[in-house]
């Protein structure tokens, strides 16, 4: 069996960690490269960095942001954010990321998976896909509608028809997060979760509304994940990654240990 990932989540804006509630009134939280630096020490499997206005604002990512990042950090580096070609992909690799997440870009142009997927390598490549409920219908026969620049804009496109395109055109992994459960800690969309994780080959990581430790549990289980995002209940520091560890190992769930 494969061990189950803790992932912290870093929102930068302005070059400053940020967190808010359902993708609004963010605040500032810390600066990017103590806080992964603090995160690496602390047994975090991976680490994934959103520049989250950069979409939006249609600007390039903070690479020096990212290279110093990962400077400080020795394990797998996901970045995304404004990536909208295959050079602004080449260029968070060379700042030091071990993977890109695609998310605006990839929804307006998905070839940019399959190009991403061909120069770097499927595993290279994650789709970071922000979903909210909007009803089961005609359009949207999953109930999720995939919305893009940072919540902001509606694209009329079913959650899971997307994940499966951006599977079958290359994507490694993706990264679900739902915006309505996003920064609430009352727990994962599980039934979203579920969804897009046996409705794809590839490994999905959850994202929105940890917590609790049950909720962790609760996503790589009930929920089907492979892994699971984690951003306010570690940033505002009410727990530790290397206890959240513990508690999933006390609860039957394999993780990766490093003490």
């Amino acid at each position: 069996m494969l061990s189950k990932r803790l992932i912290p989540c870093l929102d930068v804006r302005d070059g400053r960690t940020t967190k808010g509630v359902k993708f609004q009134e963010n605040r500032d939280i810390g600066d990017p490269v103590e806080m992964a630096r603090y995160y690496y020490e602390e047994g975090a499997d991976e680490l994934v960095f959103y520049d989250i206005t950069a979409s939006s604002e249609g600007r390039g990512i903070f690479l020096d942001v990212v290279q110093r990042v990962a400077a400080e950090i020795f394990i797998p580096f996901s970045v995304g954010g404004g990536l909208n070609t295959l050079e602004d992909l080449r260029a968070v690799l060379l700042a030091g990321a071990e993977k890109v997440s695609v998310n605006s870009g990839a929804v307006k142009n998905p070839d940019l998976i399959r190009q991403g997927a061909k120069a770097f390598g499927n595993q290279c490549v994650v789709l970071g896909m922000d979903a909210k409920h909007v009803g089961v219908s005609a359009q949207f026969p999953s109930g999720y509608e995939v919305v893009i620049h940072g919540g902001r804009m509606p694209m009329g496109l079913d959650a899971l028809e997307w994940a499966r395109t951006a599977e079958r055109l290359g994507a490694g992994e993706i990264c679900l997060n739902s915006i309505d459960a996003d920064g609430t800690c009352n727990g994962y969309e599980i039934s979203l979760t579920r969804m897009i994780s046996t409705g794809v080959g590839i490994p999905v990581i959850a994202s929105g509304g940890a917590g609790k430790p049950e909720h962790l549990a609760e996503v790589l289980t009930a929920g089907c994940a492979d892994a699971a995002l984690v951003a306010s209940m570690v940033h505002f520091g009410g727990y530790r990654v290397r206890d959240l560890k513990h508690s999933l190992q006390a609860a039957g769930i394999q993780v990766r240990t490093t003490w």
